[in-house]
C-alpha cells in the first residue's frame, strides 16, 4: 500500500511538471500550469504579484482580476520578506491588501518565485496541507525558471522587432540617400562629358587632367553608393536557394575581372553547393579581386580551394601579396574601413563579404604575414535554406 500511495503522489507531480515549459508566452504558460494545479488541488484562485521598485504589481490572476498596484508599506514588506520558500496562512487584513479578486475569508499558500515575484494559491474552504506544499515546492521552482524564460523570450522578441524596424529604416534611408546623391552625380557626369566633347580641344593638359579627375571621382562615388545599397539589402529577404557549381562560378568571375600578366590564378576543383549565385559571386569576386589588387609581387599568385568540414564547406583564397598586419584583422571587415588610400577602393567590399558569410551561417577569418601574403578562410553551411 505504501508503494501505491507513493505512486499516487508522484503521478500528479509528473503531470504538473509536464505542463511547465510548453509555451514561451507568459500568460499561456501560467494558464497551462496553474489551471492544472487549481483543478487537481480543488483550489479556487491563483495570482502572481511582482515587486517593482517600491510596489507590488499583479502580473497574472485566475479568475481574471483587476490589475493591482500595492505600495510597499512596512507591514506588507515585512510580510512578504517573511516568505522564504512558501507560507501557509489564513486570509486576514494584510492578505486582503494583496488580493486582485473579491474574497473575504479562506486559506492561502504563498510561494516565493524569487525574481518572478510571489505566487498565491487560494482555497475558500479546504486548507492545503504542509505535505502537499512540500511536494509542490520543487515543481513551483521549475515554474519560476519557466517564467524567467518567458520574460527573456519576450524581451528578445521586442529587441528583434525593434532591430527589424531599425534595419528597415536604414534600408529606406540608404535608398533615399542614394537617389538624392545619384541625381547630382548624373548631372556632373553629363556636364563633364559635354565639356570634354565641346571644349576638349581648348583645354590644356592640366584642364584635361582635371576633367578626368572629376569623372573618376564621380565613378568612384557611384560605385560607393551601389556598394551601400548592396550592403543594406543583404539578408533583408529570404534568398532563393539552388545548386551552384563553384567551379563555373569562379571561371565566370575570372573572365570578368582584369588579371594583370604578372598574376597567376590557380583554381582547385571546387564543389557544387547550395546557395544563390548572385550573392556567392559577390563573395568570391570581392575576395579574389582584393587578392589581385593588393599583390605587389613581380610573380604574383592567387590560389582558390576548399576542404570538407562535415556540416560546412570551408573555402580559402591564398595570395603572396603585401600581407596584412594582425592588428587590422578585425578592422578590415568594418564598413568604410580601408588600410590604404586606394582611389579604386570603397572600403565596403569586405563588409559585404562578411555579411554574406553571416547570411550563410558561416564564419570568415584570415592569416597573414607582412610582405609574404594573406589567406582568407570562410565557411558556408551545406544545408543552407535561404535564411541565416
Amino acid at each position: 500500500m505504501k508503494i501505491e500511495n507513493n505512486i499516487l503522489d508522484i503521478l500528479p507531480l509528473y503531470e504538473y511538471a509536464m505542463a511547465i515549459g510548453q509555451s514561451l508566452d507568459y500568460k499561456e504558460s501560467c494558464d497551462l500550469f496553474l489551471k492544472l494545479i487549481l483543478r487537481r488541488k480543488n483550489l479556487n484562485a491563483a495570482w502572481i504579484l511582482e515587486k517593482k521598485g517600491e510596489q507590488l504589481v499583479s502580473t497574472y490572476s485566475i479568475p481574471l482580476g483587476q490589475k493591482v498596484t500595492i505600495p510597499l508599506d512596512k507591514q506588507i514588506n515585512d510580510f512578504i520578506e517573511s516568505i522564504r520558500d512558501n507560507k501557509i496562512t489564513e486570509v486576514d487584513r494584510t492578505i486582503l491588501k494583496l488580493v486582485p479578486i473579491d474574497i473575504d475569508t479562506g486559506h492561502l499558500v504563498i510561494f516565493n518565485l524569487k525574481e518572478q515575484g510571489y505566487l498565491f494559491l487560494y482555497s475558500k474552504v479546504e486548507k492545503l496541507k504542509a505535505k502537499d506544499v512540500l511536494q509542490l515546492q520543487p515543481v513551483i521552482n521549475k515554474f519560476s525558471i519557466s517564467l524567467k524564460a518567458c520574460k527573456a523570450f519576450k524581451r528578445q522578441q521586442v529587441l528583434l522587432n525593434n532591430l527589424e524596424l531599425r534595419n528597415q529604416e536604414l534600408s529606406d534611408y540608404a535608398h533615399m540617400v542614394s537617389h538624392d546623391l545619384k541625381s547630382p552625380l548624373r548631372s556632373i557626369d553629363t556636364l563633364t562629358t559635354w565639356l570634354k566633347d565641346d571644349y576638349g580641344d581648348k583645354f590644356d593638359e592640366n584642364g584635361n587632367s582635371n576633367i578626368k579627375l572629376i569623372r573618376n571621382n564621380v565613378e568612384k562615388m557611384d560605385t560607393l553608393i551601389n556598394g551601400i545599397l548592396e550592403y543594406s539589402t543583404i539578408g533583408k529577404n529570404r534568398t532563393e536557394v539552388y545548386d551552384v557549381d563553384t567551379n563555373k562560378l569562379i571561371d565566370d568571375i575570372l573572365d570578368i575581372i582584369q588579371i594583370p600578366e604578372n598574376i597567376t590564378v590557380i583554381k582547385n576543383d571546387l564543389p557544387i553547393i547550395k546557395g544563390d549565385k548572385y550573392r556567392l559571386q559577390q563573395l568570391f569576386q570581392n575576395l579574389i579581386g582584393n587578392a589581385i589588387s593588393y599583390n605587389d609581387k613581380d610573380h604574383g599568385s592567387v590560389e582558390i580551394g576548399f576542404s570538407d568540414k562535415n556540416k560546412f564547406w570551408e573555402f580559402y583564397i591564398i595570395d603572396n601579396g603585401k600581407g596584412i598586419d594582425n592588428k587590422y584583422f578585425d578592422k578590415i571587415f568594418k564598413t568604410f574601413e580601408k588600410l590604404e588610400n586606394n582611389l579604386e577602393s570603397t572600403g565596403i567590399g569586405l563588409s559585404i563579404v562578411k555579411k554574406i558569410v553571416d547570411l550563410y551561417g558561416g564564419k570568415i577569418w584570415l592569416t597573414s604575414k607582412l610582405n609574404e601574403g594573406t589567406t582568407f578562410y570562410f565557411t558556408l553551411k551545406k544545408d543552407y535554406d535561404g535564411t541565416a
